[in-house]
Parts: structure tokens; sequence; C-alpha cells
């Protein structure tokens, strides 16, 4: 029976899928880049497979990010439990929509939008309990 994968791994996995997500390159373009297939990039983001340090060096290079952001935020047990909402965030919807609220310029309407979400939430939550 094969282990999970580790914490480590599976932190710099979904960190090269966000930034990869983020500049809009597919798991295909991001493995011709830097020479693997696109199964493998997948392996990699999923944690399944270990990246080595030349690779994640080659990786870095490919997104245009610094190789040290990879390892941003990273706890012993970060991963151990990861939420629903852990789960989105990293979800191609949630880099997207994150994506796109962050490349909004006006700060009231951001603020405007939040406001909007967090009262169709409000309303669902309502009406959730109202069918119950």
């Amino acid at each position: 029976m094969k282990e999970a994968p580790h914490t480590v791994d599976v932190h710099v996995g979904k960190t090269i899928r966000i930034k990869r997500l983020m500049r809009k390159v597919s798991q295909t373009e991001l493995g011709d880049r830097v020479g693997v297939t696109f199964q493998q990039i997948q392996k990699y983001e999923k944690g399944s497979n270990r990246v080595s340090a030349s690779m994640l060096v080659e990786i870095a290079g490919a997104l245009e990010v610094d190789v040290r952001s990879f390892f941003e935020d990273i706890s012993a047990n970060a991963n151990d439990n990861p939420t629903p909402s852990d789960e989105f965030v990293v979800s191609r919807d949630g880099v997207l929509l994150n994506a796109a609220f962050l490349s909004i310029k006006n700060e009231q309407v951001r603020k405007k939008i939040v406001k909007l979400v967090q009262a169709i939430s409000g309303m669902e939550q309502i009406e959730s309990e109202a069918a119950e």
C-alpha cells in the first residue's frame, strides 16, 4: 500500500497549480516548457509525485516566479485536514475568481461585490432552512 503524499509535496503541488492557473498556462503548455508530459504536471500538482529541486527551478522559470514562492505559508500540518474552503481556493474556479476579483481596480466596486455575495449567501441559508 502506497503512503499518502507528504504535506510539503502537496503544498508545493497546490502552489504550482495556483501559479499556473493565475498565468493562464495549461498543464500541457507548462509540461512543454519544462520538458515533461501534462500527466507529470498533474502528478506534481496533486503531490503524488515529488518535484525535484532542479525541476522546481525549471517550473519557477517557466511560470516567471521566484522558486521560494512555492514554500510561502507552509507549515508542518498545513494539509492534514483541508477544509472545503481550502479546496475551493486551489480549485480552477477559486483561482480564476480570485484573479478576476483582484483585477478590479476600484475598491468601492470590490466592496460592493463582497456585500452582494454575502447577501446572496445569507439568502441561500434562509431558503435552505425554510425548505427543511
